[in-house]
């Protein structure tokens, strides 16, 4: 019966990747309307045509590495549970210390290291493909250290969300939903409080934006925001990556308007103040709010769907997968596979309510700025930088996009109206 399911799921994961392939080098082209020829979203007026056929081809392998990646996580965790290692795993915790929390750790380490080990190949591939179209220029030593401290931060992260989950199962098998989604409103806050000041300069170096006029010109436009912002930070991206980016993070004191050095060193100033205008729309609109409290109300529906089909195979399947009850350690990746599952099915939905945050913020900074042509020209050069498609495939814009499409938003940029 292991063997048969195991040798299923190699079978059908052969036909998807087949299907994939397919789907993105043959069947699906990334083409922009008829009626958006010669506008300023048609690729052929800001791309050369070096740049306009390694879009095609870098996509579509971006596009094939990323879905092949999907059912990865699934897969290893039913390998774990139904081939014995889960128990296998436990039973060792068990004879290494008493203390259910030892336990818990060297149960869920094990299991984000094994995670990390099958998606190290993929992940290496898409490195190495942005390295070979020139969108990243990081070290392959850089990329792996980034990738260790990644696998670090989400294991610890990880490993006190579940603890948490698996104390409350073990008292409560069938309510543990509720006191779980309670716990994680201030998990989830102190994580966004931490991310600024501790999580990001793990990874990158972070100073005070060099450029003193443009430093000024985006604390003026803060402050016609109402944004209370005393400084603007410069992280130093160039070292990895070829693209830009710019964001407003943090909450309360922690607060950062933070550009990349690629951004400040592409964009023209009027360029860089659309951007930002735009980062600020997210913060003036309250959306890192509305977002959170969003997905505090997905995830309580998320935990208690979870714990429904939890203890159903805990019941169902308990002996045949050697679990003594709920809150058996070797139940973990049953858990881990059930919430990645709700996980991947709410993703659409989590996607159109950031695209309609992104639309949003778009008007916002038009509005705020005023300067319809660095507008359109900043998205042409961010799109130019990364070899975007303007107009990606339906299944990608679907399940992973959650922003509109640059072909959507230049069109809008296109037809707003200014004040006079």
């Amino acid at each position: 019966m292991k063997k048969k399911t195991i040798w299923w799921f190699i079978v059908l994961y052969a036909i998807y990747l087949l299907a994939m392939a397919a789907y993105f080098f043959v069947w699906s082209k990334s083409m922009i309307p008829a009626d958006a020829k010669g506008t300023a979203a048609d690729p052929s007026l800001f791309m050369n045509k070096q740049q306009l056929a390694e879009s095609g081809v870098f996509n579509a392998w971006r596009h094939f590495l990323s879905f092949a990646e999907i059912p990865l996580e699934w897969a290893v965790y039913l390998f774990v549970l139904i081939s014995g290692v889960s128990h296998w795993i436990k039973r060792y915790s068990e004879r290494i210390s008493p203390l259910f929390i030892v336990q818990m750790f060297l149960c869920y380490v094990t299991l984000s290291l094994i995670l990390a080990i099958v998606f190290l190949p993929v992940d290496f591939a898409s490195h190495q493909l942005s390295v070979h179209y020139g969108i990243s220029v990081q070290p392959f030593s850089d990329w792996l250290k980034d990738q260790g401290i990644s696998v670090a931060v989400n294991t610890l992260i990880g490993f006190i969300a579940i603890f948490a989950v698996f104390f409350l199962i073990r008292r409560y098998p069938k309510g543990w939903w509720f006191p779980a989604w309670l716990l994680s409103i201030p998990f989830i806050l102190f994580i966004m409080y931490l991310q600024p000041v501790v999580i990001d300069p793990l990874y990158n170096h972070f100073q005070s934006l060099q450029d003193g006029e443009l430093k000024k010109e985006i604390l003026h436009l803060a402050s016609n925001a109402g944004i209370p912002a005393h400084n603007v930070y410069e992280v130093d991206m160039s070292n990895e990556t070829n693209t830009m980016n710019a964001y407003v993070n943090g909450i309360g004191s922690h607060l950062r308007i933070v550009l990349w050095d690629t951004t400040v060193k592409k964009l023209s100033h009027s360029e860089v103040l659309f951007v930002m205008a735009h980062e600020m729309g997210h913060y003036v609109m309250h959306h890192i709010i509305w977002g959170t409290a969003a997905a505090l109300l997905g995830l309580l529906v998320t935990l208690w769907i979870a714990a429904k089909i939890h203890l159903w195979i805990a019941v169902r399947w308990g002996t045949r997968l050697n679990l003594s009850h709920p809150g058996d350690l070797t139940a973990l990746p049953i858990l881990l596979l059930v919430l990645s599952l709700l996980s991947f099915a709410g993703e659409p939905a989590q996607n159109v309510v950031s695209r309609h945050f992104e639309r949003q913020a778009d008007q916002y900074a038009i509005e705020m700025t005023q300067n319809k042509q660095a507008a359109i020209s900043s998205f042409q050069k961010l799109s130019a930088s990364s070899l975007s498609e303007m107009n990606p495939p339906a299944l990608v814009k679907w399940i992973q996009y959650d922003h509109p499409s640059m072909l959507e938003r230049i069109n809008y940029l296109e037809h707003v109206k200014l004040d006079k």
